[in-house]
């Protein structure tokens, strides 16, 4: 990313502390921060280590307290704020300048005449986080100093320290820590410097964030060590924190692997496609792909992949996999990742369901969601367009030709194909489709009946199973019949008094009216549009007079630079401001917050009614200003559904990121759509 951030943000700590920085390590692990230095989230750290990869995520190092003493004088480069709310120090003061290379964050300090440099990334595959501190300017030395804090607990939680001790083991170049029997031994080495240690507890550090989210608001960090240093010109200081054994501790060496795996990132997507230019900020996003997808390694299948589905608190989740796969992979030029996702998910499919969840603690998927495995048809068809593998379909076709037969006959939670030709899914208290906020027995937005966007993915999957049997040479007739009859019933959903769909048919209180995007999808998803091959005619879901009436509304009502509202403004139950504790959140999740995977989809709908593929782009375009705040260089998963749209939920979310990408892809080659 070219564009620095510079004192007008860095040096004010309010908008500081509402940008963050995000570096993973391709396992599960991660390390963020506020670009103030400022500890706001529980979810701040250096090293964030993922166990048992891609999952129990372990705060292990949580900060690094950088000071300088150059000339007889001291700078602290680090803030913090206290449980009392005063801010000291005020380090974020002296930061100069923040930018991205690639996925690294780098900062510029500047005291006096004397710059310092800061890098912080992580190794790919293992749990080691980099800390590189280069003098660039200066008229005599510096003393660098770096106090280290440490913890041990899950993300999600909080610590209080009290009496716990660490066993705190010095060895050559720094120490090792284990937390407590049975904890897995982490250490911090350093290239250089002298080494003290310390065993104190920094008592009252202040989460404002978590505070704002009704949770803890206060942790402690424990003092292990500080190393210290002298640094003339041009020298540099690196820092290491990992699980592992023997890091290597040359920083050069470290970051020359990081630059280079960054670097076939963007070989992988140049390859793939042949574009006169990518703008910065697309390059940026491909990056900021790499960053969730992970390792699930199986006993027999080492190299399994997934995706996690947000940051910073989100694991692998079946639908928003099967979402992102398309951006995240194939739009990236990484088809092969594509196709390990797609056979990993498969091993999970039972009664003919997707699991939606694979939890941190335990071995057992949850099979809580409807769309999900209609999802892995959609990322299905998006492989085979992109590959032509016929292996890996023929591998996979039983597969889905048994999802189909269990949906046809019946699943867990009604799910079940109706005489009219449509999907009924729902319980009482399961919340199913992506529309999931539930606050303990209360669902939200149950759409229990037969959900308009869980018809048009039925449908499509069905056009899939068409398309994938005639190349097969399998037969198919019988997925031709059923999509007669889902066409014919799905006529059932236009509302021609408001021009658009009802969003759930036949539920408990009647066909459900609330105007949300779910709907765009019937215009959005390949074969929803009808298609035309081999003999063999698919109708479309909606005549055009009926899809541009659709787009149109959702445009005019549900459209915001960074999305769609989940839930149209002149509805009572909308709510444009998405925050406040638990109950708070979840309770409005979805009545108007705006979602920004929903830009991808909109955009292919558009681009279908109108043929536009300049008009398409201004919707993508205040994207590329949003990656300049919030998670620099990625994209939130929800925001404000009022002005200013304030971006709220994870601060990178996989969806969001692949379906502006996909997005982006589909209008600068539009015009070799048939």
């Amino acid at each position: 990313m070219t564009n620095d951030l510079g004192r007008e943000i860095c040096g004010n700590l309010a908008t500081a502390e509402s940008r963050e920085w995000l570096v993973t390590n391709g396992i599960g692990g991660y390390a963020s921060g506020t670009i103030a230095g400022l500890v706001t989230r529980r979810y701040h750290g250096l090293l964030i280590a993922a166990l048992k990869p891609p999952l129990n995520r372990t705060l292990l190092v949580t900060k690094l307290d950088e000071t300088i003493q150059y000339q007889d004088q001291y700078y602290p480069l680090y803030t913090n704020r206290w449980a009392d709310g005063t801010v000291d120090p005020h380090g974020y003061k002296t930061i100069e300048s923040f930018r991205l290379e690639g996925t690294i964050p780098v900062w510029r300090f500047a005291c006096a005449d004397a710059l310092v440099e800061k890098q912080l990334w992580m190794q790919q595959g293992a749990n080691t986080t980099y800390s590189r501190y280069t003098l660039v300017r200066a008229s005599k030395p510096i003393t660098l100093s770096l106090k280290a804090l440490v913890n041990y607990r899950d993300h999600h939680g909080s610590t209080y320290g009290g009496d716990w001790r660490m066993e705190i083991t010095p060895v050559e170049r720094g120490v090792w820590v284990t937390a407590f029997e049975g904890a897995v031994p982490f250490c911090l080495l350093a290239d250089r410097g002298e080494i003290s240690l310390h065993h104190d507890w920094t008592i009252g550090f202040d989460l404002s964030v978590e505070r704002y989210r009704g949770l803890s608001g206060r942790e402690d960090h424990l003092h292990v060590a500080t190393f210290e240093t002298q640094l003339k010109v041009g020298e540099s200081l690196t820092l290491v924190v990992s699980t592992e054994e023997h890091p290597e501790l040359d920083g050069n060496t470290a970051y020359e692997a990081h630059y280079q795996y960054q670097q076939q990132l963007i070989n992988s997507w140049d390859a793939a496609h042949e574009l006169k230019t990518t703008p910065s900020w697309i390059r940026q996003l491909v990056w900021a792909a790499d960053q969730f997808i992970v390792n699930r390694p199986l006993a027999d299948a080492p190299d399994d992949k997934t995706i996690i589905a947000g940051y910073p608190w989100f694991g692998d989740w079946g639908r928003d996999t099967m979402i992102s796969l398309p951006g995240l992979t194939l739009s990236t030029g990484r088809p092969e990742v594509a196709r390990t996702i797609l056979r990993t998910f498969a091993r999970y499919i039972d009664q003919g369901m997707l699991p939606n969840l694979f939890p941190d603690v335990g071995t057992e998927p949850e099979y809580n969601t409807v769309d999900a495995t209609l999802w892995y048809f959609e990322a299905i068809r998006a492989y085979y367009e992109a590959t032509q593998d016929q292996a890996l379909i023929a591998e996979l076709f039983p597969i889905l030709e048994e999802v189909i037969d269990w949906h046809r006959r019946g699943t867990r939670y009604s799910i079940h194909l109706d005489n009219d030709g449509l999907i009924y899914a729902g319980e009482a208290g399961v919340q199913l489709t992506w529309m999931d906020g539930k606050i303990g027995d209360w669902v939200v937005t149950p759409r229990v009946g037969k959900p308009v966007e869980i018809n048009a993915l039925w449908y499509n999957a069905l056009g899939v199973m068409i398309t994938l049997g005639q190349t097969l040479g399998k037969p198919y007739q019988e997925y031709e019949q059923m999509a007669q009859e889902t066409a014919l019933g799905f006529q059932r959903f236009w509302n021609s008094s408001l021009g658009y769909c009802y969003d759930v048919l036949d539920t408990q209180s009647g066909d459900d009216a609330a105007l949300r995007p779910n709907q765009i999808f019937a215009v959005s998803l390949p074969m929803g549009r009808g298609s035309h091959t081999r003999g063999t005619s698919l109708t479309p879901l909606l005549d055009r007079e009926q899809q541009r009436s659709l787009v149109d509304t959702i445009a005019r009502t549900l459209l915001t630079s960074y999305g769609l509202r989940s839930l149209s403004e002149d509805h009572p139950q909308y709510s444009g401001h998405y925050g406040g504790n638990p109950v708070e959140r979840d309770s409005v999740y979805h009545q108007g917050t705006t979602w920004a995977w929903l830009i991808g989809h909109f955009v292919q709908a558009h681009l279908r009614v109108y043929n536009d593929p300049t008009t398409a782009l201004t919707f993508l375009e205040p994207i590329a200003n949003h990656l300049q705040a919030a998670c620099v260089g990625s994209i939130s998963e929800i925001f404000d559904g009022d002005a200013p749209m304030t971006p709220r939920g994870c601060f990178a979310q996989a969806w969001s990121v692949a379906e502006v990408l996909r997005a982006w892809l589909l209008i600068s080659n539009w015009n070799n759509y048939p």
